[in-house]
């Protein structure tokens, strides 16, 4: 099976030895994304505004990937107070109005650049 990396300028570059993104087979692995602004290092403000960049940064990826939000099939989110599981799935029920993908949701202490919400996922291509 081949393998192939996603890279755009529309999410924030990797800030380390990973990819933003990666292809194999009829899938594409998105790296966890925060709430940063791509082309700066500026962090959102809130859990809600750090959502909604999580997942246009995702949107991003899968785009460069050749694929869509609505072929997402499973997300992981890490947040870093689990109170704020309400504001987050506001936000991320937008993204996901009908159909909503499989979802893993959990309390992940010291998330990188003091983030509120991480977020990967998992989508299928073609």
């Amino acid at each position: 099976m081949t393998r192939k990396t996603v890279a755009t300028d529309r999410a924030p570059s990797a800030i380390g030895p990973y990819s933003q993104g990666i292809v194999t087979g009829n899938l594409v692995f998105t790296a966890g994304q925060g709430g940063v602004i791509p082309g700066t290092k500026t962090v959102v403000e809130g859990v809600e505004g750090q959502t909604r960049q999580c997942l246009e940064n995702i949107q991003a990826i899968l785009q460069a990937a050749g694929t869509s939000m609505d072929r997402v099939v499973k997300t992981t989110v890490y947040l870093a107070d689990i109170n704020d599981f309400g504001r987050m799935n506001g936000v991320y029920a937008e993204f996901f109005p009908s159909a909503p993908p499989a979802r893993t949701t959990i309390q992940a202490a010291g998330l990188p650049l003091g983030l509120l919400v991480e977020i990967e996922a998992i989508a299928e291509i073609g």
